[in-house]
């Protein structure tokens, strides 16, 4: 990594395929999708090149115009316009543009670090299957969202784990293990848990991941998660063995607990809530 700045125009200009596709799925994203296009202009320089593929579904708001106003500042920047909405299709419609042999896959609300993009490169280098993601930044910006972000940032797994909220990726022999993204929930847990434990890599690169706003926001994204994890071991049983996830043990939730008496109370409290409510889970949701 050279630590070279750049606007990725420069990588790709002689018309061979970048080494790296980013994939940015986009459900009315009109307020996000410009810091998310902005912070990968300000990638180092990615080894090999990359694209960004912009794949608007079911948009009633001007995401695609604004995702467009970013032609020309990237060398190889496709917006794709779908008229149905829906993460999966628009994953696979992403996929199915991507030129790149390492695919990175990105919520259009995340923001990146100068570095992200070069270090998942270096890390998926290879033909055995890998898969990888940065150091997450969680962050909210109301108190109850802050406070169940405080104890979320020090669940083990979220603390020393692979978690992939928000951004994972994976070279082309890890791709090859499924075809098109099956219809399910949670499409993060699908990847992460595709791959055993020894072929998941945390790159120290960041990346700041926005949760949802509010209490009933929390509980409803949180629903979801959870009937995704169950969906998972239902439909594909053998994937949770490639599960890793610490134990939180009671003792240290008791110290959280004793430390952050607020904090805990909230984020026990969605948990709580979420586990009794789990057969009101439908899709995928962000809580926006």
């Amino acid at each position: 990594m050279c630590g070279l700045m750049g606007t990725g125009m420069d990588q790709v200009q002689d018309g061979s395929t970048p080494r790296v596709s980013v994939i940015i799925p986009a459900n009315n994203e009109a307020a996000l999708i410009g810091g998310c296009l902005g912070a990968l202009l300000d990638s180092e320089e990615v080894p090999g090149g990359y694209e960004v593929i912009v794949i608007a579904n079911g948009c009633t708001d001007d995401t695609v115009a604004r995702a467009r106003a970013y032609e020309g500042r990237f060398d190889a920047l496709t917006v794709l316009d779908l008229p149905e909405g829906g993460k999966i299709g628009a994953l696979n419609a992403g996929d199915a543009a991507t030129r790149g042999a390492i695919r990175v896959y990105l919520d259009a609300d995340v923001t990146v670090s100068p570095g992200l993009l070069a270090a998942l490169a270096v890390a998926l280098d290879g033909d055995r299957p890998a898969y990888a993601s940065g150091r997450v930044r969680i962050t909210a910006t109301g108190a109850v969202s802050r406070a169940y972000a405080r104890i979320w940032r020090q669940v083990p797994f979220m603390r020393s784990g692979v978690p992939g909220c928000g951004v994972f990726a994976m070279n082309a022999a890890g791709r090859a293990r499924w075809g098109d993204w099956p219809a399910i929930i949670s499409d993060d847990t699908f990847a992460r848990l595709s791959f055993a434990p020894s072929e998941r890599r945390l790159v120290r690169a960041s990346y700041d991941w926005p949760i949802a706003e509010g209490w009933h926001a929390l509980v409803k994204v949180r629903r979801r998660q959870d009937a995704g994890v169950d969906e998972i071991a239902a439909l594909y049983p053998s994937l949770p063995d490639n599960d890793d996830k610490a134990p939180f043990p009671t003792q240290e939730k008791l110290r959280t607990a004793l430390r952050d008496p607020v904090g805990f109370a909230i984020y026990a409290s969605v948990a709580l809530m979420s586990k009794l409510t789990r057969h009101r889970a439908t899709g995928w949701s962000r809580g926006r």
